[in-house]
């Protein structure tokens, strides 16, 4: 590999690998805002979103301008594809822990809902998902990242009994929807955070093995 073209990649790897660790921050912060029922975390998270935004643009415009310059083939090529897919799932994956904040401010500010004793058990499943995912990327580590796209039955299986829970609940205490719906909604997030975690694994072992796994892992 050149060495002009080998900085360029190290630099964008550095800078994913530090927007991967603000996102997880803001994944994990977010759920104990919800837990805790902690309005002004919740807010702090929501009001520096557009540091996530603004970091993905300059991300993708990075990888854009090495692949202009340099013109890269096989695994660098494929490395830069896999950044600029992985930079836009942790982008969402920004939104998904501001969505999740936005339910916390609800939850705090209104009548207390039960929260589902399974939801922490989630959270945590979801997020060990997106580091496990975000340590297969590190080291390309193609094994680690399968094992990602395996747990998100499990998560999945999860998303649904709080579902069915909830759904139960609200029936039984129709005057507390709108904080239930909060609880649901918050449940339907965290999922969303594990397939994104599966996403990003799914774009290791493409970047690894050269091997499109969607649909099929």
């Amino acid at each position: 590999m050149p060495t002009h073209l080998q900085r360029e990649i190290e630099n964008v790897k550095k800078r994913v690998l530090h927007l991967s660790a603000l996102v997880e921050d803001r994944v994990q912060r977010a759920l104990e805002a919800v837990l805790r029922r902690d309005e002004g975390v919740a807010r702090k998270i929501i009001d520096s979103d557009i540091e996530i935004d603004t970091l993905e643009v300059e991300i993708e415009e990075e990888c854009l301008k090495v692949l202009a310059l340099h013109q890269p083939v096989a695994v660098d090529l494929r490395f830069l594809i896999g950044a600029i897919k992985l930079n836009h799932d942790l982008e969402r994956l920004g939104d998904q822990a501001v969505s999740i904040a936005k339910q916390a401010t609800h939850l705090a500010g209104g009548e207390k809902a039960d929260i589902p004793a399974d939801l922490p058990e989630l959270g945590r499943k979801s997020i060990a998902m997106l580091k496990k995912s975000l340590d297969a990327f590190v080291n390309m580590d193609q094994k680690l990242a399968r094992q990602v796209c395996a747990d998100d039955d499990e998560v999945d299986a999860l998303n649904r009994k709080i579902s069915s829970e909830v759904q139960a609940n609200m029936r039984q205490n129709p005057e507390r929807i709108d904080q239930l719906l909060r609880v649901l909604s918050t449940s339907r997030h965290l999922e969303r955070v594990a397939d994104h975690a599966t996403n990003i694994a799914e774009d290791v072992v493409y970047m690894t093995q050269g091997e499109i796994v969607r649909h099929k892992v």
